[in-house]
């Protein structure tokens, strides 16, 4: 795979996606997030593709915001679509059937925060730093913040961090729920591995039925018990459930091929 912005590697059966402009910390332009739209769509399609993880290049920053050198001429029409934009391919993102892990290596500001937030888990290293700085622009979130980490860390804080633009450290936001995992910068990959090596056991479809119905807590379109049903019940038609079942009853490991 080869991108503009992107430097990609895939290492047993994961994905490494690093956001690669470390010159400007890692900050997302236009092309960065037409990068990580297209490489989404390959995570979706190769089922060699188990899963993901989404970093940034260098030592000091996963990414660092937007690259507000686009914004100087932005007209409300351009902003908004621009907006529209970054939410959907986040979306891409959060509604993965693939587990993607950020490991937030640094400052995680501005849209770094939420494309973290938007995977389904996140690892920091003790350095990091995460934020919402945007109304010291004069602007606020627009790749979905306002949303996700509501979601993470309740109206309360969610509230403080968006409406005074502070930021917070990697214990912080641990303290919060906003991340999983603090570690020493060393370590971050291998304790994303670590994780990612237990769900490449699991069932694939099982999987990505089960980050459909924990998604489906903030989806208003539909009632997340009915979809957790439904979802259940899905997975009763799988080779893969009838392998589990089998497994479990003759105490053999399951061998799960997706299907």
């Amino acid at each position: 795979m080869s991108f503009q912005t992107l430097f990609t590697k895939m290492e047993d059966h994961t994905l490494i996606i690093t956001i690669n402009r470390p010159d400007v910390l890692n900050a997302l332009n236009q092309q960065v997030i037409n990068d990580l739209d297209a490489v989404l769509d390959r995570v979706y399609k190769f089922p060699e593709i188990k899963s993901v993880v989404i970093t940034g290049a260098g030592l000091k920053s996963f990414v660092a915001g937007a690259d507000i050198k686009e914004f100087e001429s932005l007209t409300k029409e351009q902003a908004t679509a621009m907006a529209k934009k970054g939410q959907s391919v986040f979306a891409k993102i959060e509604n993965s059937p693939k587990p993607i892990i950020a490991c937030v290596n640094g400052y995680a500001l501005g849209g770094g925060c939420e494309l973290a937030m938007s995977c389904h888990f996140i690892i920091a290293s003790e350095s990091a730093i995460f934020g919402q700085p945007e109304v010291n622009l004069g602007i606020m979130v627009g790749y979905g913040g306002s949303q996700r980490l509501t979601q993470r860390v309740g109206k309360g804080r969610s509230m403080e961090l968006i409406i005074t633009g502070k930021t917070i450290n990697a214990t912080q936001a641990m303290n919060y729920g906003l991340v999983n995992y603090v570690v020493p910068q060393t370590e971050l990959l291998d304790k994303a591995f670590s994780i990612l090596r237990v769900c490449h056991e699991k069932a694939p479809i099982a999987v990505a039925n089960s980050i459909k119905a924990v998604n489906a807590v903030w989806d208003k379109t539909q009632n997340g018990y009915d979809t957790e049903a439904e979802l259940f019940g899905a997975c009763f038609v799988t080779e893969d459930s009838k392998e589990g079942i089998h497994a479990f009853i003759n105490k053999k490991k399951p061998n799960f091929k997706g299907h």
